[in-house]
């Protein structure tokens, strides 16, 4: 599956974007390696402000809190083994980018004259 995310007037395709169910939604990227992990697509019914952690997760990713249209409401790096890491704002979805070679043309334009905190 492939996610279209707006960052301000920007349109950005993310390519093998994995939809991850109930049971999914609390692993993540959790034992993952780096180079073979799909982007995460977490979706929720209704808007939340839950914060995510990276516990058992080794490498750094980035992650896009979304509203329902897709647009982009608040974007952060996330380090290994962080307790809690969140948007102040409400969302709809969350997308988990790993930093490597795949991903990597999509993230230079995520952060590209982007205002929000890297």
């Amino acid at each position: 599956m492939q996610v279209i995310i707006k960052n301000k007037s920007k349109k950005i395709k993310i390519k093998e974007v994995k939809r991850l169910s109930k049971f999914e939604k609390a692993i993540g990227l959790i034992f993952h390696r780096k180079e073979k992990c799909p982007a995460m697509l977490f979706e929720f019914k209704k808007p939340v402000n839950r914060n995510i952690h990276s516990l058992f997760v080794f490498f750094k990713f980035v992650a896009v809190w979304l509203d329902k249209k897709n647009n982009v409401v608040d974007i952060k790096i996330v380090k290994p083994f962080q307790f809690s890491v969140g948007s102040k704002k409400l969302f709809y979805k969350l997308l988990e980018i790993p930093l490597n070679k795949n991903y990597s043309k999509e993230i230079k334009l995520l952060f590209k004259n982007s205002n929000f905190y890297r």
